[in-house]
């Protein structure tokens, strides 16, 4: 399997190094290169098509929205996960209407990182929590933002945390009280499928077991 290839666009040297530390050390994906300005990194995306682009938001010359809207109307293909230590719904929205596939704040984990790179270069969008949670609470109000002539048009629905497919099976039966040797049963797989299905289920929200990962599951009606 081909590595995913990722273009860092981030204007802090340490995060933009420390990101290509994180990321390089996985076999699964290869730095393609890095950027510091916004416009830059619009120019090399369109130059080397990427798999995916990690994006700040603050950027010198145009910030990662915009850089964002351009790649995404360049190169639809390119898979765009804002990389961000900003909240606000209005950060979040606009990052979404320009085209953001996933939103990842920089307080989250390396494994966290790594699992939202793979998500969002699978075509899986990936929210951190922090984010779904105002993603859903605008969801739930019928936000004047979320409703203007569907500008955002996530495409997760419900899945707000990057589960793929069959991740919302499994979490669905784990919901349902099954076993892992059941949930292979029921879905014709091995147990170690199973177990490698549930460990990124545990990761993607962010929980250490499977009771919370059912508490989660109910709360944030993904199930």
């Amino acid at each position: 399997m081909a590595s995913i290839k990722v273009l860092i666009v981030e204007d802090h040297d340490m995060a933009r190094m420390g990101l290509s530390v994180i990321l390089g050390n996985n076999d699964k994906i290869e730095i393609a290169g890095m950027c510091a300005d916004g416009q830059e990194g619009v120019d090399t995306a369109l130059s080397i098509a990427p798999d995916l682009v990690i994006m700040d938001i603050g950027l010198p010359t145009i910030d990662g929205i915009e850089a964002t809207r351009k790649i995404k109307e360049s190169n639809p293909n390119i898979k765009v996960l804002m990389y961000t230590s900003r909240e606000g719904d209005d950060d979040i929205f606009d990052a979404f209407k320009a085209g953001a596939d996933g939103y990842i704040t920089k307080g989250a984990t390396a494994e966290q990182t790594i699992s939202a790179v793979l998500a969002v270069s699978e075509g899986a969008g990936w929210l951190d929590p922090a984010i779904a949670k105002v993603v859903l609470r605008n969801v739930r109000k019928g936000s004047d933002s979320l409703e203007r002539k569907g500008e955002i048009n996530y495409k997760l629905g419900k899945n707000l945390f990057g589960l793929t497919e069959r991740e919302m099976e499994v979490l669905a039966l784990i919901v349902d009280g099954l076993t892992n040797p059941q949930i292979s049963e029921k879905l014709v797989i091995t147990i170690a499928t199973t177990k490698t299905h549930v460990h990124s289920i545990l990761q993607k929200l962010y929980v250490s077991s499977r009771s919370k990962a059912i508490t989660t599951a109910i709360e944030e009606g993904l199930v």
